[in-house]
């Protein structure tokens, strides 16, 4: 019998295999449409977050702007407050200073109280007997200078020129042209030839001219105006000397204040700072003011000076002078200054000098 022979690519078999690779195909186009759901919606998930993210970041930035406006007014106030910090320490520091140079002049003068009440008595009957002392003759007759006055007027000073070396010091300030606060005002905007026939500056000078005439020939003397800075009446004599002889230099120094018009504030450190270089040191001081000083060592960086800065300004020049010195103050008060008189006084009788406030027409 004969075989029949089996072809394995029959119609049956393609069908089979055809059905089967349809199978397949549509299995993975089943697959993919769920993978394309699936990244749909996981890209729309992704997308929603990226909103919220961006959102994040806008509002992230919009407090990151206010943070920093924040923090550029917490820096602006932190400066603020690190100023206002300095500026009470300095406060702080400049009161302390202030409290331990008062606590200094209060302990000081404490004692210094205790120690004149024991001199007090002494110092009244050695003024009393300086008062009485009247000039001789032959005192008369060695004076170098002549002072005329008008009349017969007498008048007790309880001050006597004396010292083998001697210095004058005249206060030649603005205030020196009245003694008032409005005529002082008004005179200092006159000419100058007004301002130097001013009666307060002219009894001034007239007081220099009758203590260099009170001087013995050989005496050394220095004579020195000052406002807010001191200087020689004989020009070029700065930290020198010089020796009453002819009494020539006597007479420029008073026609040189003469000609001297009043002008600036007035520095008690000045006008004993510019003693200093002298040597040996002068044996007794005259000083003519009219009050307070207006500045002290460093020139003020403001306009005015009230009554306890003028205190602290004298506080401290008076320690600038010289120890064991008498200071013999001429005293022309004026209107406005009522330490000065007390504050000056103290001064001399704390040196061992003398004060005094003469009236109008003296000498």
């Amino acid at each position: 019998m004969a075989r029949k022979k089996l072809n394995v690519f029959s119609l049956s078999f393609l069908d089979a295999m055809t059905c089967g690779f349809g199978a397949v195909i549509l299995f993975f186009m089943i697959i993919n449409a769920n993978i394309d759901l699936r990244n749909d919606l996981e890209l729309e998930e992704l997308s929603s977050e990226v909103d919220r993210m961006e959102l994040q970041v806008l509002v992230g930035r919009k407090n990151l702007v206010q943070i920093q406006q924040q923090l550029a007014e917490l820096l602006e106030e932190w400066a603020v407050l690190r100023g206002l910090k300095d500026e009470i320490i300095s406060e702080i520091n400049l009161t302390a200073e202030e409290f331990n140079s008062l606590s200094a002049d209060t302990v000081a003068q404490e004692e210094m109280i205790i120690q004149l009440r024991s001199e007090l008595e002494a110092l009244e009957q050695e003024t009393q007997r300086l008062s009485a002392a009247s000039i001789t003759p032959e005192d008369a007759g060695n004076r170098i200078l002549s002072v005329t006055g008008d009349g017969n007027r007498q008048y007790l000073t309880g001050m006597r020129m004396g010292g083998q070396r001697v210095v004058i010091l005249v206060d030649a300030s603005s205030s020196m042209l009245d003694r008032t606060i409005v005529n002082i005002i008004r005179r200092r905007n006159m000419p100058v030839d007004q301002q130097l026939d001013a009666p307060k500056w002219r009894q001034a000078v007239n007081t220099v001219e009758w203590l260099t005439a009170q001087l013995q020939p050989g005496t050394q003397f220095q004579i020195f105006a000052f406002n807010n800075e001191a200087w020689p009446l004989i020009e070029g004599t700065e930290g020198q000397w010089l020796t009453v002889t002819d009494g020539s230099q006597l007479r420029d120094a008073v026609a040189n204040l003469r000609q001297t018009p009043p002008t600036g504030p007035t520095s008690l450190h000045a006008a004993f700072e510019t003693m200093r270089p002298l040597d040996p040191k002068p044996d007794n001081i005259y000083l003519l003011v009219d009050g307070l000083p207006t500045m002290g060592e460093i020139p003020p960086t403001r306009a005015g000076v009230t009554g306890r800065e003028r205190q602290t300004h004298f506080n401290r020049a008076a320690r600038e002078l010289p120890f064991n010195v008498p200071v013999n103050v001429i005293l022309y008060a004026m209107e406005g200054d009522p330490q000065a008189a007390p504050a000056y006084w103290w001064m001399a009788l704390s040196t061992g000098g003398s004060m005094m406030a003469p009236s109008e027409d003296w000498p």
